[in-house]
């Protein structure tokens, strides 16, 4: 399993993170509160969690091509929602998952 990780230092995590589940709850299943959200992408997962300073998120898949979709899916949409940050990407930093 493939594993990466980025983060968004931001004030306005939780309503970040409640928008991209909102709006991705309409095609998958997702489960989420304001501070915890799961995922199940057709490719990978992702694993997000707001607070006071900002929003992580984790993504999983098993191979390299699952990991880049399921990480493109949120970026892009996470792009468009925090227009106000002038956000352009994130540093995703991969790791070998156990």
């Amino acid at each position: 399993m493939l594993e990466s990780a980025a983060y968004l230092e931001t004030a306005s995590g939780s309503k970040y993170l409640v928008q991209l589940c909102k709006h991705f709850a309409h095609k998958i299943t997702v489960s989420y509160t304001d501070t915890h959200a799961e995922c199940q992408f057709p490719a990978g997962s992702g694993v997000m969690d707001a607070d006071g300073k900002g929003l992580r998120i984790v993504v999983r898949a098993g191979d390299d091509a699952g990991l880049a979709h399921t990480q493109a899916i949120i970026e892009s949409h996470l792009v468009r929602f925090a227009f106000r940050e002038k956000l352009e990407a994130l540093d995703w930093r991969q790791d070998k998952a156990a």
